[in-house]
């Protein structure tokens, strides 16, 4: 393995402990290879919504995106790092396919949970679908 094995590298963030342990996992490969690390919250908008006007429960998920990218932000920059961040919309998993991409990533580090059981019923398991369909190498950290 050399050093410019992974030059870009994509974290997926949902709020979830298992997407932190990811971030914490990507900035080790940081440190090791000198990599460049984005992170991207997807905004899922296939989930039916019988509860809420669509538009507030969106937006409701836009701030909550924002927040948790934000403290990704300030917690890398805390350790001497910094981040490209990405606020997307639309199905999880093609829009991480999408991003690592248009960015060149080398490796997307994953948390293996994230989504509630009754979500994650709905459409699977992200981390899955990910390591099925990537372009490049995928860590799924437990």
């Amino acid at each position: 393995m050399t050093a410019n094995n992974f030059k870009k590298v994509l974290v997926p963030l949902d709020g979830s402990t298992y997407s932190e342990k990811a971030l914490k996992r990507a900035c080790e490969f940081v440190d090791a290879f000198n990599s460049e690390i984005i992170l991207i919250y997807v905004i899922e908008k296939s989930i039916p919504i019988n509860l809420l006007d669509r538009k507030e429960y969106l937006e409701i998920l836009r701030k909550f995106g924002t927040k948790v990218l934000d403290k990704s932000k300030t917690d890398l920059s805390k350790k001497g790092m910094s981040a490209k961040i990405f606020l997307k919309e639309g199905n999880i998993v093609n829009e991480i396919e999408k991003l690592a991409k248009k960015e060149k990533c080398d490796l997307i580090v994953v948390g293996n949970k994230g989504l509630g059981s009754v979500a994650r019923f709905l459409l699977g398991s992200v981390s899955n679908k990910i390591s099925q369909s990537s372009s490049c190498s995928v860590l799924i950290v437990k």
